[in-house]
């Protein structure tokens, strides 16, 4: 438990993009980035992001409602505009990631240079969403 008494918290386990079209989004996860899809569906595509972190891709306007099955309630959620989510890498993937992403014609749309040594690099999926690389450096924590 923390100093406050809430029991403690092991990190982030599902972010929750909301895509267009979900072959195109897809296709950009596992082909471009090289994830791994653990579930591949219509409304729902999840992918393996390392570190027990697992990237969920919805089929835009399809999550509004709660989903009642026989385990439980989902409660409804979405997301609309330029989400953002980073992927961890270690400094040595940063250039070479840098450089894959330019050859595949992705347009990068910044860089930074953190105080404590770390570096982001930004990028869009194909909906628009801000996706960030970033190295060791860039929080307290990382």
């Amino acid at each position: 438990m923390s100093g406050d008494g809430a029991p403690p918290i092991s990190g982030i386990l599902e972010t929750s993009l909301y895509v267009a079209e979900m072959a195109r989004a897809v296709a950009f996860y596992e082909g471009l980035l090289g994830l791994r899809c653990m579930v591949r569906g219509e409304r729902l595509t999840s992918f393996d992001a390392g570190r027990q972190g697992v990237v969920l891709l919805f089929q835009r306007g399809t999550t509004a409602e709660d989903i009642h099955g026989k385990g439980g309630v989902i409660p409804g959620h979405e997301g609309a505009g330029r989400l953002h989510m980073a992927f961890a890498i270690p400094a040595e993937s940063y250039e070479p990631w840098r450089a894959r992403l330019a050859a595949a014609g992705v347009n990068l749309l910044g860089e930074m240079r953190w105080p404590a040594g770390g570096r982001s690099l930004y990028f869009a999926d194909p909906d628009g969403h801000v996706l960030e690389f970033a190295t060791p450096g860039l929080w307290a924590n990382y």
